[in-house]
């Protein structure tokens, strides 16, 4: 059998409900990966040792009483530390934070708990989710897992690189741009952005939001399933939420139905490093074995305008307060980025909306003719800490310290499900995400291709 760390979530859970592996030895065995790469990777901020030891005691003897138990009873899982987590410190990457203990869980953290997981602690973060680099005042930057001196991406680094050095089996993230599919892309994990309302937030300034969304980073295709599986289920105080039924797993053992799908490394607008461009394409040769595949794109060009001015007006209603009581402590990017929508008219916004809408029936039109959307996950490879923003790509200046996302950032748009995969490395050994995009409320099918990538092309986490 593989180390207790290296088993998937999938694998641990079925383990502990047969009484193969005790609870507590999970706990330990994450515990132990935490000391040996943490100080030096910097993933976890802080930790929930004694807690979760305490609860990982009482998940075994619920198991030794015969007691009914959760889909993920015992299985250590990590949050990001910009989501709350009742009794253990959320700094949100802040000074200002920096000693705020919430009451209450997140919805999808009172969830994960519900279904028997153990938290273990807070993954990093930059302040408030802003920044290239997965770094703040109070901790970081956290490290590439591959190489220390590269980036692991952000805004859940901290997160990934748990999930791929075995500090943890599972770990919520956010996604407003990319912020689990880049760092999943850089740190050889499966990163998820589910459909719009599939995992309910309804503590949010603005209760129709959908840009910024909790995520998922995993091992393998499976354990993101069973974690989404967990986490998702309609919540009335979530509007968005409304009509979506809890997800159910896909069953794995079936094979999947004839898949169309559609490629492009760039959807006709971003600027993708030629490495990772080369990787894609090699990628999609082996797919093409399989499966019919054509490059082929929607029309993607209103994405910039759209996400710049939806993205900077949310973001200073969002942190305002921050920005007007704290400037002085916040960042360089985060005054930035709150900066961006000072001045944004109403004229502005609501053309940004009829440009997002305009980019969903784009898509709705591509899906009548292919099944899925493959793209890349990330447009560089995993960068220096040395390099403050990513000012250009292939030598090609880019307009903003965002433009790097805007092969994640379109997607985010629509409201679609999307997850990176491992496909490829680099000549450096640095790995490489392909970005899969699935129908309106299509993870279950999204999930079975991946699945079919993972096993049948070796598209998976590698350990270090």
């Amino acid at each position: 059998m593989s180390a207790i760390y290296q088993l998937s979530a999938t694998q641990l859970a079925q383990a502990i409900h047969s009484r193969q592996i005790r609870a507590l030895e999970a706990i330990a065995a994450c515990f132990e990966q935490i000391d040996r790469h943490n100080d030096r990777l910097k993933a976890m901020i802080t930790l929930c040792r004694e807690r979760a030891e305490a609860e990982a005691i009482q998940a075994d003897a619920a198991i030794d009483r015969g007691e009914p138990v959760g889909v993920l009873h015992g299985v250590p899982f990590a949050v990001k530390d910009l989501t709350p987590t009742a009794d253990v410190r959320t700094t949100f990457g802040s000074q200002i934070y920096r000693d705020y203990v919430p009451r209450q869980d997140e919805l999808c953290v009172a969830r994960l708990r519900s279904a028997g997981g153990i938290l273990i602690g807070k993954t990093n973060t930059p302040e408030f989710g802003m920044g290239a680099h997965c770094t703040n005042t109070l901790y970081g930057p956290t490290a590439n897992p591959y190489n220390p001196d590269r980036s692991s991406g952000g805004s859940s680094g901290g997160a990934a690189v748990a999930v791929s050095t075995g500090m943890s089996y599972l770990a919520q993230g956010t996604d407003m741009g990319g912020s689990c599919r880049t760092p999943a892309s850089f740190c050889g994990v499966v990163g998820v952005r589910p459909s719009a309302g599939r995992i309910p937030r309804y503590r949010k300034p603005l209760l129709w939001d959908f840009l910024d969304t909790d995520g998922i980073l995993a091992r393998t295709v499976e354990d993101a399933a069973l974690m989404l599986s967990v986490m998702a289920g309609a919540d009335d105080r979530d509007p968005l939420s409304r009509g979506s039924a809890a997800w159910e797993m896909p069953d794995f053992s079936k094979s999947i139905p004839p898949v169309r799908v559609g490629f492009s490394a760039s959807l006709g607008i971003a600027a993708i490093d030629s490495e990772v461009e080369a990787v894609f394409h090699q990628a999609m040769t082996q797919i093409a074995v399989h499966l019919p595949t054509k490059p082929a794109h929607p029309d993607c060009s209103m994405a910039i305008f759209a996400f710049e001015a939806l993205r900077a007006a949310t973001l200073l209603h969002k942190q305002k307060h921050h920005y007007e009581k704290y400037s002085q402590l916040l960042s360089e990017s985060v005054r930035w980025n709150i900066e961006r929508g000072i001045g944004i008219s109403a004229a502005d916004l609501l053309q940004a909306e009829a440009e997002r809408d305009r980019l969903y029936l784009n898509f709705l039109r591509f899906f009548e003719r292919y099944d899925v959307l493959a793209t890349v996950a990330a447009s560089v490879p995993p960068y220096l800490h040395t390099q403050p923003e990513i000012l250009k790509i292939n030598d090609t200046p880019l307009h903003t310290i965002i433009d790097y996302l805007m092969i994640t950032y379109t997607i985010s748009l629509t409201g679609l499900p999307a997850i990176s995969i491992p496909c490829g490395w680099t000549t450096s050994g640095l790995p490489i995400g392909m970005q899969l995009v699935g129908k309106p409320g299509g993870e279950a099918a999204l999930f079975q291709f991946a699945y079919f990538l993972q096993e049948v092309l070796g598209f998976h986490h590698r350990w270090i």
